[in-house]
């Protein structure tokens, strides 16, 4: 299929040093070191850092309502499956904003995007101080929960943006603080929610509310005064169409759906599920703030060591430990639950936190190197824009198709305390689900025989002193797809295509600076 950009970069515009109007950047060459040094570093690092905000107090308040049902006493008349429907609808919200908030950024810039998204937030944070009282009708809550999903879009948004500032060599770097920054704000309402509740007690919910309502008013006037919009690619509904019909970019979703789908499902969840389990040592949803915050701030740390680590062994060899350790970790939750043991609870669920925030870094570690290799088979003359524009299209719909498994999560939980009255079923439900991931993933990527996208298999490897490589196709998931529907990785193609991009007597080839869309 021969794809279509509406190309808008600067590669291809005439560079004028000048802004065209207020808020753009016609003038950025982030490749050039001279300019670099000069005033891009400048000008990239001040638009990260209010991208950074922006998204934390966005991922804040997407996770706001995961902190107030915790709030909500008997006056409110709201019982255990339906706090965890109001933990769901925010989540949901979010991921359906994920994939048109994407696109927002090449439409009207990441200046005037992120300042939008920012003031939208100020519609669920306000109406939610003002309604959220005892007797409030449960559609209300509901519609103010899902409202808050607004949060969950602006990720999406800037990761795009930030990824068009910054140079190859630091676009690893740029985005792993861009990500982790807005994650932290995962836990860092949890914080607030902690605070208050210490403070004042369990009966003043919308003080939260009053700490975050200047906080976003505080992101949306940064983002105006202090962000750029630059002129970055945009592609057309062909080629989103060849997007969505990529079957790679379902694998690389569903693996990122058991990753950070886990992260931020258990994060929304994590605070009920401990309470119902342990109500004798938690009389109120409110008693356990005291430990819900901790799995998802070190899950927010995580995932930038999770890229970090697979730029050093590979994104496919770090997502299978991953998964196996995800498995184990399910596994001694689901011990723990049956002998009713908190402290193996607690050891089971912090190490689900930090091994899918790590598996979160080494999932998008997998996505370029996809592109790139499907660019490459397909010969286009454009091959860094056709691969661009892939690795653009599977982040946004892994994004968003993680975003909706953490609502499954919630949903899941709120199954089985209603079905069986505790939640091993959704324990052995996230079992048999990251056994899938893990035997998709080594069939698709972690095979010895399979197309490794981060490099080639150990055979192919070439010793110290030996010849030149005489690559052939080897059979793996990538043939497999090829043949299934005419977009998998052609193992032939891919390693006499790129050969340089393999070291002689290092394995795979580190990605460290091409993990995400250049």
């Amino acid at each position: 299929m021969k794809t279509v950009l509406e190309d808008r970069s600067v590669a291809t515009r005439p560079v004028r040093a000048h802004r065209a109007r207020r808020g753009w950047i016609l003038d950025w060459r982030p490749e050039d070191t001279e300019f670099w040094a000069d005033r891009g570093s400048r000008i990239a690092h001040r638009n990260l850092a209010f991208s950074i905000l922006a998204e934390h107090v966005g991922l804040s308040v997407w996770s706001l309502w995961s902190v107030l049902v915790l709030f909500l006493g008997p006056e409110y008349h709201v019982d255990a499956p339906g706090r965890f429907l109001l933990t769901t609808a925010p989540i949901l919200t979010g991921a359906a904003l994920r994939l048109p908030y994407m696109f927002g950024v090449a439409r009207f810039g990441g200046r005037a995007w992120t300042t939008f998204c920012a003031t939208t937030l100020l519609v669920p944070t306000v109406l939610t101080a003002i309604l959220l009282r005892p007797g409030v009708p449960y559609a209300v809550l509901l519609a103010l929960a899902a409202l808050a999903g607004a949060g969950g879009g602006t990720f999406a948004s800037s990761m795009a943006n930030i990824n068009a500032f910054f140079p190859k060599r630091q676009k690893g770097r740029a985005l792993g603080l861009n990500a982790g920054g807005g994650n932290v704000g995962v836990a860092a309402v949890q914080l607030v929610g902690l605070l208050i509740f210490t403070t004042t007690g369990a009966h003043r919910p919308r003080l939260i509310l009053a700490v975050y309502i200047p906080l976003v008013v505080l992101a949306a006037l940064g983002a105006y005064l202090g962000m750029d919009g630059l002129p970055i690619a945009r592609t057309t509904r062909q080629a989103t169409r060849e997007v969505i019909r990529n079957l790679h970019t379902w694998i690389l979703s569903a693996l990122y759906v058991g990753t950070f789908g886990s992260f931020i499902g258990f994060s929304f969840a994590f605070g009920q599920v401990l309470q119902l389990r342990f109500a004798a040592r938690f009389p109120s949803p409110a008693d356990a703030m005291y430990l819900t915050f901790l799995g998802p701030l070190l899950g927010s740390l995580a995932r930038p060591v999770g890229g970090v680590i697979a730029d050093r062994f590979g994104g496919s060899r770090v997502t299978v430990a991953a998964f196996v350790t995800m498995t184990a970790a399910a596994v001694l939750v689901l011990v723990a639950s049956w002998r009713t043991s908190l402290a193996l609870f607690m050891v089971g669920f912090v190490a689900l936190f930090v091994v899918s925030g790590i598996g979160n870094g080494s999932t998008f570690a997998l996505i370029p190197e996809v592109g790139r290799a499907q660019a490459a088979r397909a010969g286009d003359a454009d091959q860094d824009g056709r691969a661009r524009y892939l690795t653009s299209g599977i982040i946004s719909a892994a994004g968003a198709a993680g975003a909706a498994g953490g609502a499954l999560v919630t949903i899941a939980f709120r199954e089985s305390f209603l079905l069986g009255g505790d939640g091993t079923l959704a324990y052995v439900a996230f079992i048999a689900y990251y056994l899938i991931c893990l035997v998709l993933l080594w069939c698709c990527y972690g095979h010895p025989r399979a197309v490794h996208p981060g490099g080639p298999p150990a055979s192919h490897r070439r010793q110290r002193g030996a010849g030149p490589r005489q690559p052939g196709p080897r059979p793996g998931c990538g043939r497999i797809l090829h043949r299934v529907s005419g977009t998998g990785i052609d193992a032939h193609s891919e390693y006499t295509s790129s050969q340089s991009r393999y070291q002689n007597d290092r394995g795979p080839l580190s990605v460290r600076n091409t993990r995400f869309p250049t």
